[in-house]
């Protein structure tokens, strides 16, 4: 464990916030309509990026483009897959946008502890913010009676367990793959990835159950392969570089070697020429 306590504390916290409000929200908002706003994450994202002490990330313009694109693209083709009109309430609507900052913080708080201490890793991470976060966890449960009541539910149904083992294993493999992303890609770009993630496995659910696709369904898949094209392409400098009369790098350290070849070539020839004694 190479990084203290204190700062798995506040990224236990930041991860609580995220979770309880992004689940708490679909008591009071459907699923596309918390889909819609979830799916602007990358953006707040990227935008609390130039904040964050130790990172302080300036994005080019293209990357912005790309964002926007993709989120635009997503939001049209949740809107297609909504079979009514989405259920906005204001509690809801409050919740899912502090999820979205509480998410802005936890992407790049992650990313600020990989760049500071680059000998953490994503294990250490994962565990330590799962162990700091579960005492968080206990006295909203039991003041609730939700922990009972899933106690009660799971030794009635046992087949439960295996679901609950399956989903942490699951979990555990996405949560991984995901500070992988972070530590090597950034912050910005795995938000990107997840939210095209999302794109994706509204594909598939059309693809396997069979249902219809509009002309709003086509639109967002353009808008969101546009998106994820402009972020894959390379940054290319335009501005045509200027012709300077003063000698290369490459030029002066071949200047200074020739140079210090021929001090050397002086020197051996005025050795030869010293008498011995």
């Amino acid at each position: 464990m190479v990084n203290p306590w204190k700062t798995y504390v506040k990224l236990s916290a930041v991860l609580m916030g995220s979770h309880g409000l992004t689940k708490g929200s679909l008591a009071f908002l459907n699923y596309p309509a918390q889909l819609m706003f979830k799916s602007t994450k990358v953006l707040p994202v990227m935008i609390m990026g130039a904040f964050i002490p130790g990172l302080r990330r300036k994005y080019p313009l293209h990357e912005y483009i790309s964002a926007i694109l993709l989120v635009v693209g997503l939001i049209l083709f949740t809107l297609a897959d909504a079979q009514s009109s989405p259920n906005f309430s204001i509690i809801g609507v409050i919740m899912v946008s502090g999820a979205l900052v509480m998410d802005a913080f936890l992407g790049n708080l992650q990313e600020a502890i990989f760049t500071m201490n680059p000998e953490t890793t994503q294990m250490e991470m994962l565990f330590c913010s799962t162990v700091v976060g579960l005492p968080f966890l206990i006295p909203p449960m039991l003041l609730t009676g939700e922990l009972f009541k899933a106690w009660t539910s799971c030794y009635q149904h046992p087949y439960v367990y295996g679901v609950l083992i399956f989903e942490a294993m699951a979990t555990f493999i996405g949560q991984v793959s995901v500070l992988s992303l972070i530590a090597i890609f950034g912050a910005a770009t795995t938000a990107m990835i997840t939210t095209a993630r999302k794109a994706v496995t509204l594909l598939l659910s059309y693809m396997i159950f069979t249902k219809p696709l509009t002309e709003q369904h086509g639109t967002g898949l353009i808008l969101i392969s546009m998106g994820i094209i402009l972020k894959m392409l390379p940054l290319q400098d335009s501005t045509p570089t200027k012709r300077s009369t003063r000698p290369s790098m490459a030029a002066m350290v071949e200047i200074s070697s020739n140079s210090d070849k021929s001090i050397d070539v002086v020197d051996n020839d005025e050795e030869e020429q010293r008498p011995l004694v």
